[in-house]
């Protein structure tokens, strides 16, 4: 097993309405692409002056379970993928940092 982890930072913030509907729009593409196994998403726990730090400071974090390394490449292939990403970037531009890891425990 796999799990890709994914820090998201949206460059603004987004209404909670909208982060929800981000989180959702990715769960179901990755679900949809048939290679993950699992997709869990949360909302990150802000703590008071964290925003003086100057790093990439997490709006959400997504991560996926997949089988293998292959799934993982294939599942970032899977129709819909691009343009979910594309049309949330065009939207609301964020950037990404990523791990892609066995489990933690």
């Amino acid at each position: 097993m796999i799990n890709h982890t994914m820090i998201v930072s949206f460059d603004q913030p987004l209404p909670d309405a909208e982060l929800d509907q981000y989180l959702a729009d990715i769960e179901q593409v990755m679900l949809g692409s048939g290679y993950a196994q699992s997709v869990a998403t949360r909302r990150h726990l802000p703590v008071p002056g964290e925003e003086a730090i100057p790093a990439l400071i997490a709006t959400a974090i997504v991560q996926v379970t997949v089988a293998d390394m292959d799934a993982l490449a294939k599942a970032f292939t899977a129709p819909g993928m691009h343009e979910v990403i594309d049309r949330w970037q065009s939207r609301h531009p964020y950037k990404v940092a990523w791990a892609n890891h066995e489990a933690l425990v």
